[in-house]
């Protein structure tokens, strides 16, 4: 199961609408080994294509760098369809190459940039295999001090 703090949900979500019609891609990094998504990470899809995302490459050397120095793993790595639903595709399945990782798709088919629902997913892929998982939308701790002082 993958459980995710509102604000990192809706910052996932913000990004998949604000770049469709492209796909939307990133990653939310967490400390090694705690499956905490704790640090949203908008990336740019290089591809700059509706159909497909590709990380920059120079862009994710920095990123994993910078995972490795401060001892964090990708949690959760993300991207959006555009025209079909959250469900992960060959291309996608073939891409999957972090087995601890969860990989969640945003469908941003329905009301693209506008307002309105989308479809969010999580999976793991490890091997060619595709599970789905659960998701627990968490409030964000910022949210809960607030509401209990």
């Amino acid at each position: 199961m993958l459980t995710i703090a509102q604000e990192t949900y809706d910052a996932i979500v913000a990004h998949a609408k604000r770049d469709h019609p492209d796909e939307a891609c990133g990653v939310v990094a967490g400390p090694e080994g705690s499956d905490r998504a704790e640090r949203f990470i908008p990336m740019v899809n290089a591809a700059g294509s509706p159909t497909f995302y590709e990380f920059d490459s120079g862009e994710l050397l920095a990123l994993y760098k910078e995972m490795d120095a401060r001892d964090e793993e990708p949690v959760v790595v993300y991207h959006s369809h555009t025209a079909t639903e959250a469900y992960p595709s060959r291309t996608d399945i073939g891409l999957a190459g972090e087995p601890n990782a969860h990989y969640v798709l945003v469908s941003t088919r329905e009301h693209g940039n506008s307002d309105g629902p989308v479809e969010f997913r999580s999976y793991r892929i490890v091997d060619g295999v595709v599970t789905e998982e659960d998701v627990t939308i968490t409030p964000t701790p910022e949210h809960q001090e607030a509401s209990t002082a």
